[in-house]
Formats: structure tokens, C-alpha cells, sequence
């Protein structure tokens, strides 16, 4: 009877410790999407990509869950190859000396039909504590949040004249 329960407790142990394995993210079809107003009235619209890290996700088991997500600075794309790499420098991104933009979650959470977690988004060398309300569903999480890009001491020198302050974010993250 002894074998017999503790053969059930280490099958139910695997169990749970295969759920909450880190799924493979999809760097091909992941990417941080945004959208910014370039002189008030044209929208840009852009993304990062080279996503990586640690998704451990369990709908059965949200307080065991977390993502530590990062995307590659240098990838920013807006189909302008000069604006690319104006953002690519010191006066924005500095990529050189910020090569990484990370998301690190503290909690998931259920939230009506869909999920938020909280965490800290470092970018530019700051670290801010955000929340992003996000959806899932076969393999994908897709996330959507507002930040101040003087929050993160990104562009300060332009104004907002030239780039809005406020950048819209869509997180879409492909598992395996």
C-alpha cells in the first residue's frame, strides 16, 4: 500500500512539474508591436523582435506561473531604415549600452475572459512596475499596455512635438 502511494504521489509530482515547464518561445512569429505619433498626427507603427526567455504558463496554476520575456533592442523596425537607426542610437534606444527590453512578471492573475500580470518592464536602463492585461490561446499570449517613453528616459531630448510621449505596446508571444 506504502509503493502503491508513493508511486501515486511522484506520478502526480511529474504531472505538475511537466505543466509548468518553460515553453519554447517562437522567436519567428513573436514580437512587441507599437504604435507612436511622429508630429501629432502621423501614427508610426513598428515592432522588436528576437524574443526570448521563460514563459511557465498554467491556466490550473496562475500563483506558479511567470514570464521572464525579453526582445532585442536593436531589432526595432519602422520600415525606415534611417529612423531605425536614429532609434537605435543614444538619443533613443542606445542599444549599444541597452541591448535588452524586459519584461519580468511578479503575479498572474485572472481577469474576467482574459489574464493580467504584474511585473517590471526594464527598458533604457529603468525599471517600471506595469501590468498587462493579456489573452491566451493555443500557444499565444497577446498583451496590450500604454507606457510613457519618459518613463523610461527614452528620446527625452526630442520633445513631443516630433515623437508622441505615450507609445502603445502589443505584446504577441508564439509558444511551441
Amino acid at each position: 500500500m506504502n509503493i502503491l502511494k508513493n508511486g501515486l504521489m511522484a506520478a502526480i509530482a511529474v504531472f505538475f512539474a511537466m505543466s509548468l515547464q518553460a515553453q519554447t518561445i517562437d522567436t519567428q512569429k513573436s514580437a512587441a508591436n507599437f504604435t507612436v505619433k511622429n508630429m501629432r498626427w502621423i501614427e508610426v507603427e513598428g515592432n522588436f523582435t528576437g524574443m526570448q526567455g521563460d514563459i511557465k504558463f498554467d491556466e490550473a496554476d496562475l500563483a506558479n506561473s511567470s514570464f521572464n520575456v525579453c526582445v532585442d533592442a536593436a531589432s526595432v523596425n519602422t520600415d525606415n531604415n534611417a529612423r531605425d537607426k536614429h532609434l537605435r542610437n543614444e538619443d533613443f534606444f542606445h542599444v549599444e549600452q541597452y541591448p535588452d527590453i524586459c519584461f519580468v512578471s511578479s503575479s498572474i492573475s485572472q481577469k474576467g475572459n482574459g489574464f493580467v500580470t504584474n511585473g517590471q518592464l526594464t527598458m533604457h536602463g529603468v525599471t517600471k512596475d506595469v501590468s498587462i492585461p493579456f489573452s491566451y490561446s493555443n500557444g499565444e499570449f497577446k498583451g496590450n499596455l500604454k507606457i510613457s517613453r519618459y518613463d523610461y528616459k527614452v528620446g527625452e531630448s526630442t520633445g513631443t512635438f516630433m515623437v508622441s510621449e505615450d507609445i502603445n505596446l502589443e505584446i504577441i508571444a508564439v509558444t511551441n
